[in-house]
């Protein structure tokens, strides 16, 4: 009896309009893959797919970490429009970023006719020939930061820096512990609380 009725507790905060899930590396974000690879959905309830839940953006194949989904278009189309939602990424970066390159990526950098930026940029760590940081960007064109990075040289080679690892950890001011409170492969729904703090810094 307490069992049912701390379920019953539990489903009175949630929202049932949007849920996250912490996307490991190997996985589209699609509803079906012509090429017969592991899908997003394979991570959910049957339920995700057949009553339509919808993913708010995406991350590439090798990218990993916080993907929202929802079930209301006006949530998919406010979360996804550019200048709407910072997302916030943890990246490892194969080369040596400088402060000149963190200054170009904040100005912007052309690539295939895009302009591309991040609104922050921290550098946290350095391992080897490796770089960790910390970008914020408020839109997402196609594979944004692999290709922002990629436009910019290591001043030592001479060679394109290029990311080696990808995580998203935020969407907006939702930043769950992605260690404690979103285990790899699993989701859960927001809280109302967490819904509501999301949606309205933005509507």
């Amino acid at each position: 009896m307490a069992r049912k009725k701390q379920l019953l507790d539990r489903s009175s905060i949630n929202s049932k309009r949007i849920l996250a899930l912490n996307k490991p590396k190997g996985y589209v974000v699609t509803r079906s893959d012509e090429l017969g690879r592991k899908t997003v959905y394979d991570l959910l309830p049957d339920w995700g797919f057949r009553d339509g839940w919808m993913p708010v953006g995406r991350l590439d194949l090798e990218s990993k970490g916080l993907l929202l989904f929802t079930t209301n278009g006006k949530y998919g189309d406010v979360l996804t429009t550019p200048g709407n939602c910072i997302k916030t990424y943890e990246i490892w970066v194969r080369g040596h970023v400088t402060d000149e390159h963190i200054a170009a990526a904040l100005k912007g950098v052309k690539s295939s006719g895009d302009l591309l930026k991040a609104i922050r940029l921290e550098k946290k760590g350095t391992g080897g020939a490796k770089t960790k940081l910390r970008i914020e960007i408020d839109e997402g064109k196609n594979r944004h930061i692999r290709r922002l990075f990629g436009a910019l040289k290591d001043p030592k080679f001479g060679t394109p820096l290029k990311v080696l690892e990808l995580k998203r950890v935020g969407i907006g001011n939702f930043k769950p512990n992605l260690d404690t409170n979103l285990e790899s492969g699993k989701w859960r729904y927001l809280s109302l609380e967490e819904e509501k703090r999301l949606m309205n810094r933005i509507i």
